[in-house]
């Protein structure tokens, strides 16, 4: 099974840069999209989704954050946000079971300039975990993906002494990550390349970033310990261009 994973910085946009054509490309099983900043139903899908399911979760704020999973499969069951109000108005969430497992589709609030987001952040980096550790349980392992929106070691930004106390390398996100690795989740990049630097997902728009690759990993798949010996293979789709950000990929036995 292959699963791809993209923040696409607005689908609307996106389908027209590319991501019909990794749909031909790739043949993902599940296709997992951040940052959609739309509804279903504003958006036409070209005939590559033919044969997907599509579930979507927007934010109530129009144009604005939004989680999308398309699945060949169908799943049996579709959860929208983590079941708390405080936490489910962004539409930062989607759950879905299938037979074998939970998927979990996430794009994390940034802490934003001056980290003036960080508390906020921390309350969420805190719920998200307890809602993977629920799911898991039940007896059912977890995959979840997405746009995390922190660099967990210094290599996995270019830059990573002058964005110390930057949003997406605090200390504060740094640790939220590690207590996510520390219940037991699996970075599955980084499981199969635990030195590999100059491997990101997000690059700014400014100052030739990505064609000069300073960039960012802050996009993953991560797994639960389960489900270690079913990896195959993990990537960095960073040809891919589109968004400020490029696939993710995991294929899983």
């Amino acid at each position: 099974m292959k699963l791809l994973s993209w923040n696409v910085n607005g689908i609307r946009a996106c389908l027209n840069k590319g991501l019909p054509d990794l749909l031909t490309s790739e043949q993902p099983d599940i296709l997992c999209l951040q940052e959609t900043k739309a509804r279903a139903e504003q958006v036409e899908l070209p005939l590559e989704f033919a044969g997907y399911h599509a579930h979507w979760n927007s934010a109530v704020k129009p144009g604005y954050s939004g989680v999308a999973v398309f699945s060949r499969l169908a799943p049996l069951s579709v959860r929208h946000g983590i079941g708390m109000e405080e936490h489910d108005q962004e539409g930062r969430v989607l759950t879905l079971e299938f037979p074998d497992f939970h998927l979990v589709n996430v794009y994390t609030p940034n802490a934003q300039n001056e980290l003036k987001r960080l508390p906020y952040r921390m309350l969420w980096d805190v719920a998200f975990r307890d809602h993977l550790l629920a799911l898991e349980a039940t007896g059912k392992p977890v995959v979840f993906c997405g746009d995390l929106n922190v660099a967990h070691q210094e290599i996995d930004l270019a830059r990573p002494k002058a964005n110390r106390f930057s949003a997406g390398f605090s200390d504060q996100e740094r640790d939220g990550f590690s207590q996510l690795l520390k219940a037991g989740y699996i970075d599955t990049f980084r499981h199969f390349f635990p030195d590999q630097t100059e491997a990101y997902t997000w690059w700014s728009f400014r100052g030739g970033a990505r064609a000069r690759n300073v960039g960012w990993r802050i996009d993953y798949f991560g797994v639960s310990p389960t489900l270690l010996p079913r990896l195959k293979s993990a990537g960095i789709l960073a040809d891919i261009t589109g968004s400020d950000h490029c696939p993710v990929s995991l294929e899983i036995e």
